[in-house]
């Protein structure tokens, strides 16, 4: 089975559900209209399909190793990367100024998941290396943007984020790596890294570490670590690679899935320092980071889509393919494919719905990370800003826990050829686990939506949106065809479900933040969950228009069933979840420690 990017369903997401009309009159991005976007998604879908796809599967029985300090990747990425590079497609997002394309998130996010869906080991490199140019295109000097990110939108170098370590896992403050100021204004980093992905490896000829330490002398905690510039290679004043830098990787991990990313654990200054140069301002450290996470988790958000998509596909194939059984409703008189059992179709359908919902949601996010960056009037950009904010844990948190269960289901569509690695269904559950992992777990995500996004502003961001949803409400009450009255119906309860437990969350966020926080994760759950259903029953009221002009019969009618499934069979979780949200905090906190 290979892979097809859904460039349709992109493109219906895009124009009908994103605007991609309004993005392409934002400032910057008068070129980046429907016919762009479709050149570029299909331009991307060749490449994806062609070169990188055909590796996903051969990196799993083949991962990365290690020996002496080299990572040698699995056979095929190199070249495949080389390639990437040549297409261009590093640059995609990033400015002309320094080489890139200068594209919107809107038409790049769609990329990401092809590339993702290709390949998600593979993509771990480009995605680290979009978040230090992001991080050095907000706070680095014009030295360092001149000297680091041409050559990273090239190809020729790749980029790290290096937060972790051995006792310092998500908790910031802990971290110990130090930076001991010289006389030439640079900085000698000593310390240990651990779970950097593509920290090393021979796909590039250097690696830009971007490293959090502690200055000799900063406060403790969050406020006195500082980001600093770690390149593997010195680089001379005239961008020429120099002396091997005092940073060297020491082992990878042996992991569960994306086994052809090599995850590394680095050693800074075992031979007296690594040379690093400080980004911005001392003890700003972790608020730049934040730019690279923020572009991470949306990211991340974008491979559980990803490998959704693949799984779905993959499962779809073998169901059509499969012959057991006679239908239970005599539609055969001997035994038919799998896909005619009412329950595989349920699986299916479960697995298409979510992913087309997680897509949708996570495109007008990225609509709306365009308008808040370039938009001409200040008040659009700050509305456009909190909801995009609102929106990443969101895309992080719920695409990535709905990817575990889409690909828990592709499994189960295979049944017992599921579980043997031979038929490939089984390394899309593996790989998909970490997605509710790294760059801030799915609890991490939630306690992000709760306190900063939902209780500081007395909710007013989450009322917003759940004003937006009732405009939907309206317009499919008008429409009044039999799929959008089933819509309606479970989209208005899982609206005021909300609303009831955004009023819940502000009244307990500092008066009992324990009941708060012991429904937060089920409260990203239900937030994701109405985010993608309202996303869903936009398309059906695209569908339905376009069909009613006979455009695009099958796709449109696909689009409806589709966002009809969703609404009856995973939309409608939503009040339960509200009801052990405002009503079960007391079974989460109440159990002593001790009787665990």
């Amino acid at each position: 089975m290979t892979y097809r990017a859904p460039v349709k369903d992109m493109l219906f997401a895009m124009t009908e559900l994103a605007n991609l009309e309004a993005v392409s009159k934002l400032p910057g991005f008068e070129d980046a209209g429907a016919e762009t976007a479709q050149a570029v998604l299909e331009e991307c879908a060749k490449f994806n399909e062609g070169v990188v796809a055909p590796l996903n599967w051969d990196g799993d029985r083949n991962p990365s190793s290690w020996k002496d300090g080299v990572v040698t990747t699995t056979p095929g990425f190199k070249e495949a990367f080389r390639q990437f590079a040549e297409g261009g497609w590093q640059g995609l997002q990033h400015p002309a100024d320094f080489g890139g394309q200068g594209l919107p998130k809107t038409i790049g996010a769609a990329c990401n998941e092809i590339l993702n869906s290709a390949n998600l080991s593979f993509a771990l490199c480009p995605l680290l290396t979009d978040g230090a140019i992001e991080a050095l295109l907000t706070a680095g000097s014009d030295e360092q943007k001149a000297t680091y990110i041409p050559p990273m939108i090239e190809g020729r170098w790749t980029g790290t984020m290096n937060l972790t370590e051995p006792q310092a896992g998500s908790d910031l403050a802990a971290v110990r790596t130090r930076a001991e100021p010289q006389p030439d204004g640079s900085y000698r980093i000593f310390g240990t890294k651990i779970y950097i992905t593509f920290g090393e490896h021979d796909m590039a000829e250097n690696i830009v570490h971007l490293v959090l330490a502690r200055v000799t002398g900063a406060p403790e905690g969050v406020k006195g670590i500082s980001l600093f510039i770690v390149p593997k290679f010195m680089v001379n004043a005239d961008g020429s690679l120099g002396a091997r830098n005092d940073v060297h990787c020491v082992s990878i991990e042996h992991k569960l899935g994306i086994k052809a990313s090599p995850t590394a654990v680095l050693q800074y200054g075992d031979h007296g320092g690594a040379v690093g140069h400080l980004i911005g301002q001392e003890n700003r450290g972790l608020e730049y980071m934040f730019i690279m996470m923020n572009a991470a988790r949306y990211a991340v958000g974008m491979q559980g889509v990803a490998v959704a998509e693949r799984a779905y596909q993959k499962a779809v194939g073998y169901a059509r393919e499969r012959v057991q059984s006679r239908p239970v409703d005599g539609s055969a008189t001997g035994s038919a494919p799998i896909i005619h059992h009412p329950d595989v179709k349920r699986m299916l359908m479960t697995m298409r719905a979510f992913t087309e919902g997680c897509r949708s949601m996570a495109t007008v996010a990225a609509a709306a990370y365009d308008a808040a960056h370039t938009h001409p009037d200040a008040a659009v950009r700050a509305q456009n800003q909190a909801f995009y904010e609102f929106m990443v844990p969101l895309v992080k948190g719920y695409s990535t826990e709905m990817s575990l269960e889409v690909t828990s289901l592709g499994v189960q569509v295979h049944g017992g050829m599921g579980y043997i690695e031979e038929t490939g269904a089984a390394q899309y559950y593996r790989d998909a686990k970490i997605l509710t992992i790294y760059e801030g777990t799915t609890a991490i995500q939630a306690n992000d939506l709760v306190g900063r996004k939902t209780v500081r502003d007395g909710g007013a961001t989450a009322k917003a949106i759940a004003g937006q949803i009732e405009a939907t409400e309206t317009e499919l009450a008008k429409a009044g065809s039999a799929a959008a009255r089933a819509v309606l119906h479970r989209l208005r309860a899982a609206r005021a479900a909300f609303v009831d437990v955004v009023e819940y969350l502000v009244a307990q966020g500092k008066a009992n933040p324990g009941a708060a926080y012991a429904g937060s994760v089920p409260y990203l759950m239900l937030a994701g969950n109405l985010m993608a259903g309202w996303q869903m029953a936009r398309a059906l009221l695209s569908a339905e228009r376009h069909l009613a002009d006979g455009h695009d019969v099958e796709f449109m009618r696909a689009k409806i069933v589709t966002a009809r499934f969703y609404a009856d069979h995973i939309l409608s979780r939503v009040p339960g979840v509200r009801d052990s949200i405002v009503e079960g905090a007391e079974g989460v906190t109440s159990m002593p420690v001790e009787a665990f």
